[in-house]
């Protein structure tokens, strides 16, 4: 995160021209740093630009998990495991330790000690979309054909099909992550971005410009 912020600096440059950055979400549960991410995202950004963090659903499930945690197997076996590593929680050691399973309850109160309420604050208040123009900025997508005002946000978090194949159905482009690629993917009036940077290192930086796309 911190080179792609600095490709964007340097794109900026000297010209006293200020920047906005959307970002897509899914800050945790992918990496081995989620605590690192969230503590970078809660700092100002530097002053040539603004950055928007918008909300991907594991940042959505993370955030929910304490008022439900039946969720907490899936989470886990989801990528919440590393999650909870860079936060100095071993689930896996606890267990082996305990020589059981730990009941849902119990690791609730562990994860809320080991987690700052700061960090669930942030995510709680994450915005699931943002409309520039004609592009819209989201998570995973949206559901083809429907008005956005009717749009639900658990489709704008986690929906893959039909909207990879059929796009928006809408007069609007929709710039998104969540479905990986090796390369960014264009379909109908969408455009991916999600390049698996947790796996791959390769982090993708859409630059718009009025009308002009490009990456960095």
């Amino acid at each position: 995160m911190i080179d792609a912020e600095a490709r964007i600096l340097q794109d900026l440059g000297s010209s006293g021209n200020k920047g906005l950055v959307i970002l897509l979400g899914d800050y945790v549960d992918r990496g081995s740093n989620s605590a690192g991410v969230l503590a970078h995202l809660r700092q100002p950004c530097d002053p040539r630009v603004k950055r928007i963090a918008l909300c991907g659903n594991h940042d959505d499930t993370l955030s929910s998990l304490l008022d439900h945690p039946d969720k907490l197997d899936a989470w886990i076996a989801a990528g919440g495991r590393a999650t909870l590593m860079s936060y100095g929680l071993d689930i896996d050691y606890l267990t082996s330790r305990s020589r059981s399973s730990l009941p849902n309850a119990r690791l609730a109160d562990l994860i809320s000690e080991a987690i700052p309420e700061d960090d669930f604050l942030f995510l709680k208040a994450l915005p699931v979309s943002v409309q520039i123009g004609r592009h819209l900025f989201v998570h995973a997508g949206v559901r083809p054909g429907v008005e956005m005002d009717l749009q639900s946000d658990e489709d704008m978090m986690w929906i893959r099909e039909p909207f990879i194949s059929s796009g928006p159905g809408l007069d609007i482009v929709v710039v998104h992550g969540h479905t990986a690629s090796r390369q960014p993917s264009m379909g109908p009036n969408r455009i991916g971005i999600d390049t698996k940077a947790y796996a791959t290192g390769v982090l993708t930086v859409l630059k718009i410009d009025g009308s002009s796309t490009a990456i960095l």
